[in-house]
């Protein structure tokens, strides 16, 4: 990472956090700012601004933010358990850890008919707006936007629903990075490190090289004296864990929170 891509990342980060704008709004205003005239591919990566988002946050808002995260999961829980039969998942900042008041929730949902969710929000009642947006295989998909109160906020936020098939719900899994979508050049280097990963397991699977694995690091993964260790340390269980699943279950927000499946947080009301 050169000085440039560095600088860039850093005044996006300030900007993400103090004006809630995306990342490719935040490092093209910042490149701008910087009098820089850069192709794309020299804009640093979500990831390395993420990383100084992360910084901006322990430095200057770790009296306030994560008092703010809480409350908006909550709120993402209270309407992610109200639309649980189109299977929602939580994405973006508020799933990363990196979301502050400014942030909305986003929410996706896989339904059977794209319209399903439609219908169940003008049965209870619900006003919404209908729009669009890049989906996470690139193409557009609809979003419903709802304003809905956050009681530990004591103020409303965005919650966006972005309607998928059912069947792109196995694809955003595997495809989706940190929420966001990932480039062409930065999924063929993700098909690289893979093709790199596969040929050190065929080398730790060579007789012998487990047995020299335990003997020299005690410590390591295989080692079953490290089952609770390592389950500690399991992406779920930490907000910020780099490997952390692209987007978040409502079981696994529940987990999260600590609140059992038959107990549900107060009610919000959609403005």
């Amino acid at each position: 990472m050169d000085d440039i891509e560095t600088e860039i990342a850093t005044q996006a980060a300030r900007w993400i956090v103090e004006e809630g704008l995306d990342y490719g709004a935040a490092k093209r205003r910042a490149a701008k700012e910087l009098g820089l005239n850069i192709s794309r591919s020299r804009l640093p990566s979500n990831e390395r601004v993420e990383e100084e988002v992360l910084a901006y946050l322990r430095l200057y808002c770790a009296d306030t933010q994560p008092a703010e995260l809480l409350a908006l999961r909550r709120t993402a829980l209270v309407w992610m358990e109200r639309m649980q039969a189109f299977r929602p998942h939580l994405s973006g900042a508020v799933w990363r850890g990196t979301a502050t008041r400014l942030n909305d929730i986003y929410v996706q949902l896989f339904c059977d008919d794209s319209k399903q969710a439609e219908i169940e929000l003008i049965n209870k009642g619900v006003r919404f707006e209908v729009g669009a947006t890049n989906g996470f295989k690139g193409g557009m998909v609809d979003v419903l936007s709802l304003s809905v109160k956050c009681e530990q906020l004591g103020e409303e936020v965005g919650l966006h629903l972005m309607i998928y098939d059912h069947d792109d719900l196995r694809g955003a899994l595997v495809s989706q990075s940190r929420g966001a979508p990932l480039r062409a050049q930065e999924q063929e280097q993700e098909k690289e490190k893979e093709k790199e990963k596969e040929k050190e397991k065929e080398k730790d699977q060579l007789p012998g090289n487990n047995l020299k694995q335990s003997a020299t690091n005690p410590s390591s993964n295989n080692s079953p004296h490290n089952f609770v260790n390592n389950s500690a340390n399991h992406s779920h269980d930490n907000p910020h864990h780099p490997h952390q699943a692209p987007i978040g279950s409502l079981k696994a927000l529940r987990l999260l929170l600590g609140v059992a499946a038959d107990v549900r947080p107060a009610s919000t009301d959609a403005v």
